[in-house]
């Protein structure tokens, strides 16, 4: 059996379980592709199945990753048209952080001209997530309020852009230091709070006229849930896609009667399900990319071997933008 070097963890807790290690290299099989690896988005969602905290349970051991852009390299039987050197893209459940992967050819989506593989790794999973917490979950309408937290991240850079090109008529963005306000800025937001600074619900009310935001969307749990309430809109809507802090947070579900206000919750995998939804989401993502509307922010770049690193940076708030790792050249 052919073997490499990718990220392991036998262990589930803190990045340092992410070992750089030998693993056997996978094999396509019956309507799968392998394809070399070139770039390799880092996510959230990986911090969280480090930690076992995933929506659902992981088992050990692993190879995290499910965002890769590369080569297809070999393919398996059955496959219909893909072809050997073809440029893609693709989401895995897991064994992303390594120089091969494996993936159905169904779920390969082929590299526009002009987009590199670190751009790519930057579409798929917050692309499309952002795309859909904004319009399928949070239902945006033309000329409404958006409130985006962690607006210099992977999804918030994205969103931040999404939201004016899905027609909000206001973007409220937060981010933990004036710097990462600024690339916010930078990327069209019309309001900047420091999340980390007291009072920041009341921010959000004197920026939208003491309506409060139509769409919040909450990824940082803990006490956000509730002061995102404190400041949501009547009649608006808070997605919930992520618990950034650990703490899923709490919240009264009778608190939302007085403003008929919706919370509901957003997991892409239950999107990739759906592929009337996947299909036309991309070609508007890759179109307003292709078209320079819409900004990839590419925040940071790691060799595969300092995958503890980005983790390590990422959940100490140290990044913006995308965060990808890059295998060694085969």
């Amino acid at each position: 059996m052919a073997s490499m070097q990718a990220i392991l963890a036998e262990e589930f807790g803190e990045p340092d379980v992410l070992q750089y290690t030998e693993v056997e290299r996978p094999s396509p099989g019956q309507g799968e592709a392998l394809i070399e690896v070139r770039s390799i988005g880092v996510n959230y969602a990986d911090t969280m199945r480090r930690r076992n905290q995933y929506l659902v349970p992981q088992e050990l051991p692993f190879v995290p990753g499910s965002e890769v852009a590369g080569v297809i390299s070999e393919a398996g039987d059955g496959v219909d048209g893909v072809s050997v050197g073809d440029r893609v893209v693709t989401l895995l459940g897991e064994g992303g952080y390594a120089p091969y992967a494996v993936a159905p050819v169904e779920n390969l989506i082929p590299l526009p001209d002009g987009l590199d593989f670190d751009e790519a790794a930057a579409v798929p999973l917050q692309g499309l997530s952002a795309y859909h917490i904004l319009k399928t979950s949070g239902r945006l309408v033309e000329g409404e309020s958006v409130l985006v937290h962690a607006a210099a991240g992977g999804v918030g850079t994205l969103a931040v852009q999404m939201a004016k090109l899905l027609g909000a008529g206001k973007v409220i963005a937060t981010a933990s230091t004036q710097e990462k306000l600024e690339l916010a800025r930078d990327l069209g937001a019309d309001v900047l709070v420091n999340y980390t600074e007291d009072g920041w619900p009341e921010r959000v009310r004197e920026a939208t006229d003491g309506a409060g935001a139509d769409v919040i969307m909450e990824m940082v749990g803990g006490d956000f849930p509730e002061k995102n309430l404190s400041c949501l809109a009547r009649f608006g809507r808070m997605v919930v896609f992520g618990a950034a802090s650990g703490d899923r947070g709490k919240m009264v579900p009778a608190g939302l009667m007085n403003g008929n206000q919706t919370v509901t919750g957003f997991w892409l995998p239950r999107v990739m399900g759906r592929p009337d939804l996947v299909g036309n989401s991309l070609q508007d993502i890759l179109g307003w990319v292709a078209s320079g509307e819409l900004r990839l922010t590419i925040g940071a770049r790691y060799p595969l071997e300092r995958a503890a690193e980005a983790h390590a940076d990422l959940e100490g708030r140290r990044t913006t933008g995308k965060i990808v790792l890059n295998p060694p050249a085969s």
